[in-house]
């Protein structure tokens, strides 16, 4: 599923004009990598939680452009794990 996941950050990231070529897991969105600003990093937000029911607090944004292709899609990941429910006792 992270493969899945990646591979659709980084069409997003291609259909917002952001060259691609080089982009591994290792690649961070922000500055230091791609150099995606605060707007595009909420661009790119609402494309993926489009795509796979994720949902992003604005608060969360800003440290969305410090993590890595990688890190993200694994939070992207862990957003869609099915919550663990507690049994009731009977």
């Amino acid at each position: 599923m992270i493969d899945e996941i990646r591979q659709s950050i980084v069409e997003a990231l291609g259909q917002m004009n952001y060259d691609v070529d080089d982009v591994s897991g290792d690649t961070v969105l922000g500055p230091a990598g791609l150099d995606l600003e605060s707007l595009a990093v909420a661009e790119l937000a609402v494309r993926i939680e489009d795509t796979f029911g994720t949902r992003f607090s604005d608060s969360e944004l800003e440290k969305f452009g410090s993590m890595t292709l990688n890190e993200f899609a694994a939070e992207v990941a862990a957003r869609m794990a099915p919550a663990t429910t507690t049994a009731t006792p009977q």
